[in-house]
């Protein structure tokens, strides 16, 4: 069985367009790649030269000042893509939050793919419509909504897009989401554009309140989800 067959998210990530000849076709040109926790894949403006698609882990997209600082501009899940198909140079620096592995494509080997199989380009258009949509509403996070409402918006996104600890397949079922969160508080307070302090603050107020609980600084337990959705407005 070739890797493409054994892929936990093959029926998540684009190339579950593909049929099983496409995919052995597409599983000739890629490779598999482990990252440690903080090891970089991209290079904020360097040529495109490679996409990929995160097979487990989570990566941090940024972009830096020219003070010096990182800013995260996104977070990239299992089954999402990497990288900038077609051409152009790199917008942003791509680095594994947690140990990670990713299918890893050499970009020019995946633009000529994609342009020979029309069901990958339009998993792609869907794909990047999707983050369109999650850019303006993280605009919306970032220009307008209290403190409270950024956590709880953050951790509802992240309930989302996460696999629960200890639930591999549906995490819609009923009862507390457990969540392990890739990120330390003060990587959370630099997405959301607050201070450290104000982040700790916001997770012990909604412990306290029984919406959550903190078994550890990188568990998170959703406790009340209405709660939760009430109180990201």
């Amino acid at each position: 069985m070739s890797s493409c067959d054994l892929c936990v998210v093959r029926n998540r990530a684009i190339c579950s367009a593909l049929d099983g000849s496409e995919i052995e076709a597409l599983n000739a040109i890629g490779r598999r790649r482990n990252l440690k926790a903080g090891e970089s894949l991209i290079w904020e403006g360097e040529d495109s030269v490679l996409v990929a698609n995160v097979i487990e882990g989570v990566l941090k997209l940024s972009t830096g000042t020219e003070d010096g600082r990182e800013q995260i501009v996104g977070v990239v899940y299992p089954s999402e893509f990497i990288g900038r198909p077609f051409g152009g140079t790199s917008g942003h620096g791509v680095t594994a939050l947690t140990d990670a592995r990713v299918c890893v494509f050499a970009r020019r080997d995946f633009d000529a793919f994609a342009r020979e199989h029309p069901k990958l380009e339009h998993k792609l258009l869907e794909r990047t419509l999707g983050e369109l949509d999650r850019t303006r509403r993280w605009m919306l996070l970032l220009g307008r909504k209290s403190a409270s409402e950024k956590l709880a918006s953050f951790l509802l996104e992240l309930s989302e897009r996460m696999t629960p600890v200890g639930c591999e397949t549906d995490f819609e079922e009923p009862g507390p989401k457990r969540l392990e969160l890739p990120f330390s508080r003060q990587q959370i307070a630099d997405v959301l554009g607050l201070t450290i302090e104000t982040v700790s603050r916001q997770f012990t107020r909604l412990k306290a309140e029984g919406v959550i609980d903190l078994p550890s600084r990188r568990e998170v337990v959703i406790l009340d989800p209405d709660a939760l959705t009430a109180e990201a407005g």
